[in-house]
């Protein structure tokens, strides 16, 4: 619990012997404490295990969490820090609670009287938040408990001058607590154990002394038959809790982001607020749709939230009863905005994401999806040698009669491009062997 919500007393209220905790708010400041700072971490971890055994024989709260196991971890983490500016996401994630169970419990802390505000945290705007700074500090009731005597300091508030007798042993005993790390205990299941009567072999590898015959037992004649042979009881289905006032807002506000094309991209909790009134009366988000649907949406929208809350305004004093509701419903789904609505996500263009990083991806990913182009190679011209290679050939095979291979280049390529590879000399001798024997034909074979 809160200290705001304990009941505020000062130090002129408190009975003799009462080892004055809690700490009111007023006195949790370092200008008006009235504990002294803590010269080291050391000393400052007995006085948390003295109020740890102090709070299990007294406490001082009565709901809420109490100073226990979960204070003390907390404790050995501020011992830690210097100076002493914890975090409230950085101390829920090191202990592996939530950020509501380590505020209680330095909440505790500061009802004790070991932490005292420095400077409180505050938010500013466009800015990060900033933590409160604290100074670790023992309360004069560990002083008269333990018998300490103290003097005025300049640096610590007051200072310890003498001990008594009593105060030694208990200090001793303190700084052993002080002086080991305190752990969670984990929680281990037990595992089940096999009785002699089982029908297995032991791992010692005797038989099992008990007969086959004794684990075999008739069945009852009250019981009925059934066909279902297993013994093992049917497991019920988990049954999910219902949900109160609050969970039905935000799950009106969830159906409203995901559904309202104008509303993506907003916190859930800022449009469950917005429709709060709605989701009291038992609006679903078909309804909250057609509400909206009864005037055109604006162009542009700066703030979505407060865009939807004016929308909003009195509707639900307008449509009071489920059947107008139906109505409204009804005509909605009829109307052409919806049916407009309802393509528009096959008929709205594709646009760019906005994030570079997603940008790039969409890049690589058509990039990747091209055909590559297909690279021709152009045949390379023939060396001087291979040059005069073709030609031999070609005047080898003119000689035997054979001319189709200047023939066929000079068809192809044509007449200069033949010249250039076998030479004019002998395209003009095929050329001209052409035109003289063109009218020969040959005869009909016997």
């Amino acid at each position: 619990m809160p200290s705001s919500l304990l009941p505020s007393r000062t130090s002129a209220d408190r009975a003799p012997g009462d080892p004055g905790l809690p700490v009111p708010d007023a006195e949790q400041w370092i200008s008006t404490t009235g504990s002294r700072i803590a010269p080291d971490p050391y000393t400052w971890m007995q006085a948390v295990h003295w109020a740890h055994d102090l709070g299990a024989r007294t406490p001082v709260r009565a709901h809420g969490p109490r100073f226990g196991t979960t204070t003390v971890l907390l404790a050995q983490q501020l011992a830690q820090l210097n100076p002493c500016r914890p975090g409230v996401d950085f101390l829920a994630r090191v202990l592996k609670v939530s950020t509501r169970t380590v505020k209680y419990h330095m909440a505790i802390l500061r009802e004790a009287g070991l932490l005292t505000y420095r400077v409180k945290g505050t938010r500013v705007r466009q800015e990060r938040a900033r933590a409160s700074e604290f100074a670790r500090t023992i309360p004069s009731s560990f002083d008269q408990d333990l018998g300490l005597r103290t003097a005025p300091s300049d640096t610590f508030i007051r200072a310890v001058v003498g001990v008594s007798e009593h105060g030694r042993t208990q200090l001793a005993r303190l700084g052993k607590k002080a002086a080991r790390t305190v752990r969670r205990k984990v929680r281990r299941t037990k595992k089940p154990s096999f009785s002699a009567s089982s029908d297995c072999t032991p791992m010692e590898g005797g038989s099992c002394t008990v007969s086959p015959a004794a684990l075999t037992s008739s069945p009852s004649e009250d019981e009925p038959r059934s066909g279902n042979t297993s013994s093992s009881p049917t497991r019920r289905g988990r049954t999910r809790k219902a949900l109160n006032a609050v969970g039905r807002r935000y799950q009106l506000g969830l159906e409203l982001v995901r559904q309202v094309p104008w509303l993506a991209g907003t916190p859930v909790a800022r449009v469950a607020w917005a429709v709060r009134h709605l989701a009291d009366a038992g609006w679903t988000a078909h309804e909250v749709i057609a509400v909206l649907a009864l005037r055109a949406p604006s162009d542009r929208i700066h703030r979505p939230s407060g865009f939807l809350t004016a929308r909003l305004v009195g509707v639900e004093k307008l449509f009071d009863t489920p059947a107008k509701r139906a109505n409204l419903v009804a005509w909605w789904r009829d109307s052409r905005q919806a049916s407009r609505e309802r393509h528009a996500e096959w008929s709205s263009s594709w646009s760019a994401p906005r994030s570079n990083a997603v940008a790039r991806l969409v890049r690589e990913a058509f990039t990747a999806s091209k055909p590559k182009p297909q690279v021709v190679e152009l045949p390379q011209e023939p060396t001087e040698a291979e040059h005069a290679e073709i030609r031999t050939l070609a005047w080898r095979q003119y000689l035997a009669g054979q001319p189709e291979l200047v023939a066929t280049a000079i068809a192809l390529a044509g007449r200069d491009r033949a010249e250039q590879i076998y030479g004019a000399d002998l395209v003009q001798r095929v050329v001209r062997l052409a035109a003289t024997s063109s009218h020969l034909t040959t005869g009909a074979t016997r």
